[in-house]
């Protein structure tokens, strides 16, 4: 069995088997390594050069090692660009760690396969063959298409839009709840238009609240509302995961720095998860194009600036992510 479970308690999976969780590191807990718009591959205009592709990232990584960098998490799920070999020959040249997700959404991101009714009457997929479908790639491995199953998913990923949660991407949240609950993995999920609410969705599944993770809360609606506050207050992870971007849904880096502090101050250190959700190579859509270090190497030291201690910044770069991954 290559799952979670089966390699002991205090070892995390990555591409190229289990890790001591010690030897983790400052880990990059929510990012993207080769990000690819479903059907993208094909396209005339959309070039998939591996050895172009393996540079670009070698490099990136090599950059993140050099800045104290030791793990980094791929959070792209299934079908948008996971390619668990080419992790795997990342990870040895560069010698970072890497963990890939298993998990799939928002359902607009969808393949048609999972869109597709295959019940009279029609419904949408039900949560158990989402559980069942990520499950498989924790507990037997990643798919890597056309040819075998390999490295364990070392987490369970979903996503909702920001339109309001769809029945499908109901199914998906429960069935990620239920996937986290059979393999130890942790669960996290991208809110959409009620990270309260959804958090209590997967919670629904019994799965317990210190394995769930509730991103996108440094949106400036989510800000607003105090959602990172009441996350915390409730037991999950905050992450706050879009660092380095502000737009006209995202906060500034100040005012995440500000949060951060405030999370802090309010007893909630241990609860909080920062990334930044960059993309190495985007093939297919815009590129967030930060160094996987600017984390570590540009907003703790402003957070630092605004009050932020050394020992909780630790605790955020490097016990947190260590604690989320670890199978339970």
């Amino acid at each position: 069995m290559t799952g979670a479970r089966s390699a002991g308690s205090r070892t995390v999976n990555t591409v190229l088997g289990p890790v001591p969780a010690d030897d983790l590191g400052m880990v990059a807990v929510h990012e993207a390594l080769l990000s690819v718009v479903p059907g993208a591959e094909h396209a005339f205009d959309v070039t998939m050069d591996r050895a172009e592709i393996f540079e670009v990232l070698a490099r990136k990584l090599t950059d993140f090692r050099e800045h104290g960098g030791k793990t980094i998490v791929d959070s792209t799920g299934m079908f948008h660009g996971r390619d668990v070999k080419l992790h795997e020959a990342l990870s040895r040249s560069t010698g970072v760690h890497i963990v890939a997700s298993t998990g799939m959404g928002p359902e607009e991101m969808l393949g048609g396969y999972f869109l597709t009714p295959q019940t009279d009457p029609p419904t949408p997929w039900p949560a158990e063959r989402f559980a069942e479908l990520f499950t498989a790639e924790v507990a037997e491995g990643m798919v890597v298409p056309r040819v075998q199953r390999r490295a364990a998913a070392g987490l369970v990923v979903t996503a909702a839009g920001r339109e309001g949660m769809t029945a499908t991407e109901e199914s998906l949240f429960r069935g990620t709840a239920r996937t986290a609950l059979n393999t130890g993995v942790a669960a996290s999920v991208r809110y959409g238009s009620d990270a309260v609410g959804e958090l209590d969705m997967v919670l629904d599944e019994k799965l317990p609240v210190d394995r769930v993770v509730v991103g996108g809360l440094d949106r400036e609606d989510a800000v607003a509302a105090g959602a990172a506050f009441e996350v915390a207050r409730r037991g999950a992870f905050v992450a706050l995961d879009h660092v380095g971007l502000h737009d006209e849904f995202h906060v500034s880096d100040r005012e995440r720095a500000e949060l951060v502090v405030e999370l802090v101050k309010a007893g909630f250190g241990d609860r909080v998860l920062l990334s930044s959700n960059a993309i190495g190579v985007a093939k297919g859509l815009s590129g967030h194009e930060l160094p996987y270090s600017y984390v570590s190497a540009t907003f703790v030291p402003l957070a630092k600036s605004l009050g932020l201690g050394e020992e909780d910044a630790r605790r955020v770069l490097v016990d947190n992510p260590r604690h989320l991954l670890i199978p339970r």
